[in-house]
């Protein structure tokens, strides 16, 4: 049931085209009124849209508006918040209360500490500093540099809004205040791996604009496909010394020295030895086992991902580690199934049915930008941008993960595999034309995630019933 409080505004704004403009002559700057103390009982955040429409609160966002209840607000003439002069309708004033909404231009962490997390309210004979916190828009989690991080190692978060971030919970509920480091623009905030920590799950965070989480993908291995080392089984077939296949003898050891056992070289030193030629497509291929090994069946996975997730919440992530520049060439292509040619972007292998994602991280946003990582870095592709399912979702249809299993089921051949292909190609309106590859690049950890985004609300609780 909406409040009283909440009618009375409504009421008076209604009133409000009726009453006269500001000037110097009204009552509204008599000397008894600009003279009045001035307090502040509580401020209430104003949303029509929520079951709790006039809501006390102990902070509030750029662009909110809210009200400000007490006595001797009548004949009030500035108010700052964290600083900034902020204009209010005097319509709206009366001794009890007044509305006021946060200027989206308000600072808040560049806000002079004197200023910050406080509203002044003046008149010519009266002032008074309120504390009152002032957060910018809610924080938002856009990826992790490496999901599956090894003990001591940097894991950074990234996103919008995670200034000052003063606290990290990992999933288990193991809190960590030392070592964090933010970003004064809010894109990121990174921590070090605690050692021995076997939880997964959503790392939580706190920060200047309040708590943000990632999806439950951090540190979950539990849909493995294939870790080179055991969890998953490889396959191969037709293998020459020259030839695209990559075998259990072509897989290294971990490059970076950090602990991960053997990884794939994706285009293994032997053909890079022997020279990669430009518009070569099937540079080379690694598959799974396929139909007779009991983990190539994805159904197993329903334990952790429920068959109906939708498919813009579940993911393939993998791990990569590219040591020096990779631009200008070559791109992979991934592949549900075996039943493509790797081909690569603007082949056969690409139509709108089939069950097929690729990889170019050397362009970005339309542009060439070399690509290199230091350290492994985590690759997250969701199976709605594959590209059967993101035609499927353009044509207003609802893919889920179990259209993801049973296509695999149904294939001839349901092995799932990574290849390099260097082909002429066009991404994101960049027209690329091949030369020859030098450069190396592991992967490692194929696995499939949650990716469901976490959305935090201020006020969990919602609030008051309806009647």
């Amino acid at each position: 049931m909406k409040s009283l409080k909440y009618i009375w505004i409504l009421c008076l704004s209604c009133l409000a085209a009726g009453l006269t403009s500001c000037n110097e002559e009204d009552k509204y700057f008599d000397s008894k009124y600009q003279s009045t103390k001035i307090v502040v009982d509580q401020i209430y955040l104003e949303d029509y849209e929520s079951s709790v429409p006039d809501r006390p609160v102990t902070f509030a966002r750029l662009g909110q508006l809210i009200r400000v209840e007490g006595s001797g607000l009548y004949g009030m003439k500035k108010v700052y918040i964290n600083g900034y002069e902020t204009y209010f309708n005097r319509a709206y004033v009366t001794d009890h209360s007044m509305l006021i909404q946060i200027n989206s231009n308000t600072p808040v962490e560049d806000a002079e500490e004197a200023d910050r997390n406080k509203i002044r309210f003046v008149k010519d004979d009266a002032t008074l500093e309120h504390p009152f916190i002032i957060r910018a828009a809610s924080p938002t989690i856009t990826g992790i540099s490496n999901t599956l991080p090894k003990d001591k190692e940097k894991v950074t978060v990234y996103g919008t809004g995670l200034q000052e971030t003063t606290k990290v919970t990992l999933p288990g509920g193991i809190e960590i205040t030392a070592d964090i480091e933010s970003d004064e623009d809010g894109e990121w905030y990174s921590f070090i791996m605690p050692e021995n920590y076997s939880g997964s799950g959503s790392i939580y965070s706190e920060g200047a604009n309040g708590q943000a989480a990632t999806p439950a993908y951090f540190n979950f291995a539990d849909c493995m496909i294939l870790d080179f080392d055991g969890n998953g089984s490889q396959g191969f077939w037709s293998w020459s010394e020259t030839g695209s296949m990559i075998n259990a003898d072509d897989l290294v050891e971990d490059p970076y020295d950090s602990g991960r056992g053997k990884c794939v070289q994706i285009v293994p030193e032997r053909l890079l030895k022997a020279g990669v030629i430009s518009g070569k497509p099937r540079v080379s291929e690694c598959w799974t086992a396929g139909n007779d090994d009991a983990a190539d069946d994805w159904s197993r996975m329903y334990s952790y991902i429920p068959a109906t997730t939708p498919l813009t919440e579940v993911a393939l992530q993998f791990d990569v580690y590219v040591p020096e520049a990779w631009s200008g060439t070559g791109h992979l292509q991934i592949s549900l199934f075996n039943n493509f040619n790797f081909g690569g972007i603007g082949s056969d292998d690409d139509g709108a049915s089939n069950q097929v994602a690729f990889y170019v991280p050397w362009i970005q946003e339309g542009a060439i930008v070399p690509f290199s990582t230091t350290g492994w870095q985590t690759v997250t592709i969701p199976f709605s941008q594959f590209n059967k399912y993101a035609t499927m979702i353009e044509d207003k249809e609802s893919p889920v993960f179990q259209n993801v299993v049973e296509d695999r089921n149904a294939a001839t051949y349901r092995n799932f595999g990574m290849g390099f292909v260097n082909t002429d190609f066009t991404y994101q309106d960049v027209s690329i034309t091949s030369t020859a590859f030098s450069s190396r690049i592991y992967l490692d950890n194929w696995r499939v995630v949650p990716y469901k985004t976490v959305t935090i609300s201020d006020y969990p609780e919602d609030e008051e019933t309806t009647e």
